[in-house]
């Protein structure tokens, strides 16, 4: 392990409060960031998607990662020593599905536009003060330390808003005053820019904003329900079918407000992003995308043949309920590739994909690795549904891309196209960003036939995701990426509540275990054993009683996020973080389907309810302080355990690293100090 010094800051003596003075918080980060560096955590991401950043000012009912809410967000964890942040895709959304992992994969959310903004002299106040107030809500305390995304009323007010908004920018622009023209000549640009294709982003707009034009005709964006020309008017386009330009064109004519208002609304989300990533860039604070493996109806059709039709993406796992069915479209792997150097329409599409997950973050997740490989695939035609409702699983047909034939019994990827994503698009795209293949994000979280391990570990050696919620992370190489819990697991502190729940009994959560893992000096032996009586659910043989099992749960909590911060690369979620415990209260049940998935988010005044919550009798968010010098003194036993001269190790790290324990320490107890 490498040995960082630790810089000699002077801070005053206790003056216990339950939060950090302005004055001390500079000293705080510093503090933390040695720590972590100590610990060996290089990457410390947050978890927090999009809809899910706090509200500032007055409540929109959603989140946005672009706004001063999100400012915040991340001031805040840049205090407590993360370095990023991961989001959820950030495309705009069905009109009836709020799950991020059905977004638009090559478009913005316009429902992330900071509308306040719009008010000022920047946009040439092209939305009314007066407006902005009636549609929007003053945020409004309450005794919870979370709040709700209303994607139905954000959807209305954002209508609204953006309906003005672009209304007035018009006429404004009209009138010649000098904001408006500004904003014309960065729309213009934005519209000649280009894709890393030939295509520039006024054409990609312009055919999204004919999509939501026959969306809005048909009454449905499902475009297979269209008439036969238009649900494929681009692949006609492409195809040279006269017809279909003709049809475009009059589209384009006579829809051409709508459309350059949807437009509008690209621009002005894409210069919202610009900001963000400009204020970020300051930080030296990274986001990361998510390359979802799925994709839009608008998507789609824009990219029609490029699709199998009749086909989703789903998943198969081993159980009784073998299959997830998320009528995700498949890329057809005979549109992938054009011989061995060039690129059909589908790995057009995967390209821009890519390209547009990275144009604004500096890294990267990646959805669901084994959809790049060999998805399972399944027939949508066999789903069934029993009389309450419930589909049949045993009646879906399907398997995976290498293994699936078609009624001839000839393969579908008889050329093993998907077996070759990786190398052909995707890895060299990560190259050209400056990004070496281990940083991103590999959700790896699935079964994995042979295929599947014959590429991603055998051919291209790819780390992956180890949730510790299952694993001893003693066990796994440092390479992957940690993290407790993601955002489908619910809260860390929720884990253990059930005596019948199986992480109450799985390994990883040994009390044993963690007691060794985190107290590997044979001369703390001592220190040790008080550690394991603190988080084990037993006291001299006995089970404790329930207030004492209470608090060994929440001790043996706070020992996994101490192992988690032992790892180089860490994940932890939002909810974490901030303690958000309520019984029914997750970001996302994965696999379900219910009122509250994809609608938790950050309360306005996370601050003080963080604080608060640490200063309280029953703590439940993380006390970064506490738990980094749990990992600190761990890190520091394991070199002292594989020194060969370890007498001389411990009192050389002991006088080095006792000024850095005493602080965090300090900041430990500062946080657990009532006001």
């Amino acid at each position: 392990m490498r040995i960082l010094p630790v810089q000699n800051r002077i801070y005053n003596s206790p003056s216990f409060q339950r939060r950090p003075r302005k004055d001390e918080e500079r000293d705080l980060q510093l503090t933390i960031e040695d720590g972590f560096k100590v610990a060996g955590v290089k990457q410390r991401i947050a978890i927090t998607h999009g809809s899910v950043f706090p509200a500032t000012g007055r409540d929109t009912f959603i989140g946005s990662p672009y706004g001063e809410g999100a400012k915040n967000w991340i001031n805040f964890l840049k205090l407590y020593g993360f370095t990023g942040n991961q989001l959820g895709p950030n495309g705009s959304l069905y009109a009836d599905n709020p799950s991020p992992y059905n977004s638009s994969a090559l478009n913005e959310n316009p429902l992330f536009i900071d509308l306040k903004a719009l008010t000022t002299d920047k946009y040439g106040r092209i939305l009314s003060k007066q407006t902005y107030e009636n549609i929007t809500l003053p945020i409004e305390p309450n005794d919870k330390n979370y709040a709700f995304s209303d994607f139905k009323e954000a959807k209305i007010i954002y209508y609204r808003a953006l309906q003005e908004a672009y209304r007035n920018f018009r006429k404004n622009l009209a009138k010649g005053h000098p904001n408006a023209i500004t904003l014309n000549n960065e729309f213009t640009n934005f519209k000649n820019s280009r894709l890393y294709s030939k295509k520039t982003r006024g054409q990609q707009t312009e055919e999204e904003g004919v999509y939501r034009v026959l969306a809005s005709i048909y009454n449905t964006e499902d475009y297979t329900k269209w008439d036969r020309l238009d649900s494929n008017l681009m692949a006609e386009i492409r195809n040279g079918n006269p017809t279909a330009a003709e049809r475009y064109k009059e589209l384009t004519e006579k829809f051409k407000h709508p459309i350059e208002e949807y437009q509008f609304e690209q621009f002005i989300v894409k210069k919202q992003i610009k900001e963000n990533k400009d204020f970020r860039d300051k930080l030296n604070f990274k986001y990361f995308s998510d390359f979802l493996i799925g994709c839009s109806k608008m998507d789609a059709w824009r990219f029609r043949e490029a699709f199998l039709d009749g086909y989703s993406v789903g998943t198969y796992e081993s159980g009784d309920t073998p299959y997830q069915t998320w009528g995700i479209p498949v890329l057809n792997p005979r549109k992938l590739f054009v011989g061995y150097d060039g690129v059909n329409i589908g790995g057009e599409f995967l390209k821009e994909k890519l390209e547009h997950a990275l144009e604004n973050c500096e890294n990267i997740r990646i959805d669901h690795a084994l959809g790049l490989i060999d998805p399972f695939i399944y027939e949508e035609s066999t789903i069934e549904f029993d009389n309450n409702g419930k589909q049949i699983k045993s009646k879906v047909h399907g398997n995976f891309m290498s293994q699936i034939t078609d009624e001839e019994g000839n393969k579908f990827d008889d050329y093993q196209n998907y077996l070759r994503i990786l190398e052909r698009l995707v890895l060299p795209i990560l190259k050209e960003h400056d990004i070496d293949k281990t940083e991103p994000v590999w959700e790896n979280i699935c079964c994995e036939p042979e295929t599947f391990k014959k590429t991603y570990y055998e051919e291209n050696n790819l780390p992956k995701i180890i949730q510790t919620e299952g694993k001893q992370a003693a066990n796994e190489g440092n390479e992957n990426w940690f993290l407790v819990g993601s955002h489908d697991s619910i809260p860390a502190m929720n884990m253990l509540k059930d005596d019948n729940d199986w992480r109450r009994w799985n390994p990883a959560w040994d009390a044993e275990y963690l007691a060794q893992y985190l107290n590997q000096d044979p001369a703390r032996a001592e220190e040790k054993e008080k550690f394991l009586d603190k988080i084990s659910g037993y006291s001299n043989g006995a089970p404790k009683i329930e207030d004492d099992l209470a608090n060994a749960d929440r001790e043996l909590v706070k020992a996994k996020f101490a192992e988690l911060f032992t790892k180089e690369k860490i994940m932890v979620s939002f909810a974490d973080i901030l303690g958000i415990n309520d019984k029914n209260i997750v970001y996302n049940i994965g696999g379900s389907s219910n009122d509250i998935n994809w609608r938790e988010r950050i309360a306005p005044d996370f601050i003080d309810k963080y604080y608060e919550n640490l200063s309280s009798d029953n703590p439940t968010a993380l006390n970064i302080p506490e738990v980094l010098k749990i990992a600190v003194r761990a890190k520091l036993d394991m070199t002292i355990a594989n020194s060969s001269n370890p007498d001389e190790t411990r009192r050389e790290l002991n006088e080095k690293y006792k000024p850095l324990l005493d602080k965090l320490e300090y900041y430990e107890k500062m946080l657990k100090e009532k006001e």
